[in-house]
């Protein structure tokens, strides 16, 4: 379990060095020195971290903010059900992609194939 919040307390709160603190909880002094680093980075205080619980000040410490697709993605459904054909390759179908979107970015050719393999990794096999 973390200890995001205790690491804060007795570096803010009881002025401990970084040495100090991770002995008191039993963890690394690298540990201690990510977080304590990550909190300054966010702008916390003491008096911030008192009101927020350890789930929220986890996630607003170590989840990256997601960033947005510039890509344009492509129907991943569509593409399977294509593959079906006879004759039908990921090649040619990430040619027809890019010429159906050639005025905006487009994943390469092995981008595409992977995102396409993951895609049809998390389908259901059924009789």
């Amino acid at each position: 379990m973390r200890k995001i919040k205790d690491v804060l307390r007795l570096k803010l709160d009881a002025q401990l060095s970084h040495r100090q603190i991770a002995a008191a909880l039993g963890m690394s002094k690298a540990a201690v020195t990510k977080y304590l680093g990550l909190a300054a980075a966010a702008g916390l205080d003491w008096a911030t971290v008192q009101g927020i619980d350890e789930a929220a000040l986890e996630r607003r410490l170590l989840v990256a903010p997601e960033r947005p697709r510039e890509h344009v993605q492509p129907d991943y459904g569509y593409l399977h059900q294509e593959l079906r054909r006879k004759g039908m390759t990921l090649m040619l179908l990430w040619e027809e992609h890019r010429a159906d979107y050639a005025d905006r970015q487009t994943y390469g050719y092995t981008q595409f194939c992977e995102n396409y393999r993951r895609f049809a990794r998390q389908l259901k096999r059924s009789m």
